[in-house]
């Protein structure tokens, strides 16, 4: 592995991975099977429909990894996080903070809106905070409230997806900011996220490759449609969200919808459509450019092993091209 690691989180994980928080795909157990494999796992806490269901959740998610940690000394068990929306906007703004507070998860995203008074709420118990960004406004002001990384959502992510090409995001955003990097957008495999490392990422942010596992929320039907899909079958639309974001095109003309005339999201009249109660994401689903290269669906354990191999893989072949570059390939079992 390139040795990028931050201080804060070395010596944590087997693979520089997050397997980014989906909003009704990221489930708990998803979350635990990441961790107990040695990548990040996380969750939207919004997945939770209430704030009681969340907080079994939470104390599920570290009794079970405690438990790993204590039967399983010598496994690597990663850090947990939790993806929350700091606009004002959110309805359980206060009641999931509090929550925060309460059972510190070790990492916390925010999304949207100020995240300083996350900061100062995850920083008082040591903890870090991770605001995804999808331009250089957005960059700089969460750089200035004080969070310790940023997550770079590229051109071609999954969900709300930002238009900047990574290796132009990256360069501009190294510019002006020194903490934890991340990056966004097309990673599905183990070259990816050393390309991500070479590009100077610290973590390589994973979403729908996440999609096609046996722990997350996820239908079969979705699954099945995503193995099935390439990077063509997306659209990148406001349509149903009012924000732009990547949808997988045979999920609109299964709501009844014809891509090519999607109008903005208040002018869809959903009852008169195939399904009469059809939502974004729940019924038409998200995924990003990186689907081209998804073909099963794997229990996370069998999906992060794959990812360090096709990793060794990478770095093996980079390393004999260039054998002039200092590889240590021992440092990942």
């Amino acid at each position: 592995m390139i040795n990028r690691t931050p201080p804060q989180l070395a010596g944590q994980t087997v693979l520089p991975v997050i397997a980014a928080p989906m909003f009704l795909v990221s489930s708990p157990k998803l979350v635990i099977e990441s961790c107990k494999a040695g990548i990040i796992g996380s969750f939207p806490l919004l997945n939770a429909r209430t704030v009681d269901i969340l907080e079994d959740w939470m104390q599920n998610i570290i009794e079970e990894l405690e438990k790993t940690r204590q039967e399983e000394p010598d496994r690597c068990v990663a850090p947990w996080a939790v993806n929350f929306i700091a606009h004002r906007t959110n309805k359980r703004y206060e009641e999931d903070l509090e929550l925060i507070k309460k059972y510190r998860p070790p990492i916390v995203i925010t999304s949207l809106g100020d995240p300083e008074p996350v900061v100062k709420i995850v920083h008082k118990y040591n903890g870090l905070v991770f605001a995804d960004v999808a331009n250089l406004v957005h960059a700089r002001k969460a750089a200035q409230k004080g969070v310790d990384g940023l997550i770079l959502v590229c051109n071609g992510a999954g969900g709300h997806a930002g238009t900047i090409n990574p290796m132009a995001f990256m360069g501009a955003v190294k510019e002006f900011w020194g903490g934890i990097t991340v990056l966004a957008g097309c990673i599905s495999s183990g070259q990816d996220i050393l390309a991500a490392e070479v590009l100077g990422a610290d973590f390589a942010y994973m979403g729908t490759r996440f999609i096609a596992t046996h722990e997350s929320f996820a239908s079969s039907e979705y699954q099945k449609m995503l193995i099935e899909s390439t990077a063509e079958d997306l659209i990148y639309t406001d349509a149903f969200s009012g924000i732009k974001a990547n949808y997988l095109i045979p999920s609109i003309r299964k709501a009844g919808l014809d891509p090519d005339q999607l109008q903005k999201k208040e002018s869809i009249d959903f009852s008169k459509l195939n399904q009469p109660e059809a939502k974004a994401w729940k019924d038409i689903w998200s995924a990003g450019q990186g689907v081209s290269t998804i073909k099963e669906v794997l229990s996370v354990a069998e999906l992060v092993e794959k990812l360090k191999a096709e990793y060794h893989q990478a770095l093996d072949s980079l390393c004999s091209k260039r054998s002039n570059l200092q590889c240590d390939t021992e440092i990942i079992p």
